[in-house]
């Protein structure tokens, strides 16, 4: 069975135009079968305030309303998308840039109003989180994506989806990442790599020597009872091991400018069972 890299690379990246350059070449350079995942980083952000649209935080949770999601289908499936898809070119890495509205590949389901107890507000509240795409296992169309990585191209997604109905949906790029990886075990042995600004899963988040090399779910449940890990980082670690639990071989977590050491397993957090 072929190898298969499927490559998610966060904001912070694409927020630094060398970084991202550097990036890229080295992605380019994977040999065999492999797919990029992109965020937004603050680009959206920045167009956002510059229109005057307002940001929409309910208790730190963004909220993506008719105005946000055509910023982001703007910006994502637009500005980054064509531009990661144009490098790669430069770099002899022939690319296709997608939102999961392509082909139909990523079918997802609008996110239900969820109730929560509000502390701004000091009560229960309806949370509808607007225009945001929830997956699970039955949401790729792997015979399709198959498709394109048998004809040799390189699919680029964007962190754009869509629910079969013709409503476009803004959707978590790591989730993305994770359900595209368990969706091709069948056909691949897939592993699964974020890439972003730190060396990997850090005992002190503060100390890049402080690396964790390698993590299993007893060690994650560990982790998290003594709080070494942070909020922003379970999100991630629980897409990583769904994977895993979905057949997917390993779960690498790592620097963007440290991809070239998975040739030598010498990148980041290996995650496994």
């Amino acid at each position: 069975m072929r190898s298969l890299k499927v490559i998610k690379i966060g904001g912070n990246v694409i927020d630094n135009p060398e970084k991202l350059q550097s990036f890229l070449s080295d992605f380019a350079a994977i040999e065999g079968p492999k797919i990029l995942i992109h965020g937004g980083g603050k680009i959206a952000t920045k167009l956002s305030t510059e229109l005057g649209i307002e940001a929409k935080l309910i208790d730190g949770r963004r909220i993506t309303d008719e105005d946000t999601l055509r910023v982001v289908t703007m910006v994502y499936g637009g500005l980054i998308n064509k531009n990661i898809v144009a490098s790669l070119q430069k770099y002899q890495c022939n690319a296709i840039g997608l939102t999961g509205a392509d082909a139909n590949i990523i079918c997802a389901k609008k996110r239900p109003v969820k109730k929560i107890f509000s502390k701004e507000m000091n009560q229960a509240i309806d949370l509808d989180y607007g225009f945001v795409g929830d997956l699970d296992k039955s949401s790729v169309d792997a015979a399709s994506l198959c498709k394109l990585l048998e004809s040799g191209f390189t699919p680029v997604f964007s962190a754009i989806t869509h629910d079969g109905k013709g409503q476009l949906l803004n959707t978590n790029a790591d989730t993305i990442a994770s359900i595209l990886a368990a969706s091709l075990v069948k056909q691949y042995e897939t592993s699964l790599i974020y890439c972003f600004e730190k060396s990997g899963v850090l005992m002190d988040v503060n100390d890049e020597s402080s690396l964790i090399e390698s993590i299993n779910p007893s060690v994650y449940s560990d982790l998290k009872k003594n709080g070494i890990i942070n909020e922003g980082m379970i999100p991630k670690l629980d897409n990583a091991f769904e994977a895993i639990e979905n057949g997917v071989k390993e779960v690498f977590i790592g620097k963007s400018d440290a991809l070239t050491g998975l040739n030598q397993n010498n990148f980041g957090t290996r995650l496994t069972m």
